[in-house]
């Protein structure tokens, strides 16, 4: 028996799909400027992480995510260690509206490569000799929400007027 495929106009839109391609590591670099003579002092570091994101479509369907860390250790001042880190992925995105595909690319996506990123980092870290670094997870949907307040915060302030 052959199977008929067909389009019922009066059928429900199809549901949403998110799907992940591959995951890497687009750039990577660890410094430890102050070695061998760190090593010497008390590891109680003041860590200081920058998180961003950004996303680029390869097609109609297909994105690239990149999920990148900036995480500096200082002691007394003066970095002790320093972990930059590009973990990307190729995501495949079905059924979604311009809206939708926004906020999957700024929150679900960098969400499914965050335990990626912290994997490398800890792994960096620890090859580097120093204490392990686990991150805390992020609540990408957190971050997004207050991007997109911040946002609408600048739309909304009329511009500085100048006085001559």
């Amino acid at each position: 028996m052959a199977e008929e495929s067909f389009t019922d106009p009066g059928a429900a839109p199809r549901a949403p799909q998110l799907a992940i391609e591959r995951v890497y590591v687009r750039d990577v670099s660890f410094e430890s400027p102050k070695s061998p003579g760190i090593f010497g002092s008390e590891w109680k570091p003041e860590v200081h992480m920058d998180i961003n994101t950004r996303s680029n479509a390869l097609d109609a369907q297909r994105h690239e995510v990149v999920l990148t860390l900036t995480i500096e250790a200082r002691i007394d001042g003066e970095a002790a260690m320093i972990v930059e880190l590009q973990q990307a992925g190729i995501f495949r995105l079905e059924n979604m509206d311009g809206v939708l595909t926004e906020q999957v690319l700024a929150t679900a996506c960098p969400t499914a490569l965050f335990p990626y990123a912290r994997e490398t980092v800890d792994a960096l870290v620890t090859k580097g000799t120093f204490p392990p670094l686990m991150l805390a997870p992020m609540n990408f949907d957190a971050l997004y929400a207050e991007a997109k307040r911040r946002a609408a915060e600048r739309e909304e302030r009329p511009p500085d007027s100048f006085v001559n």
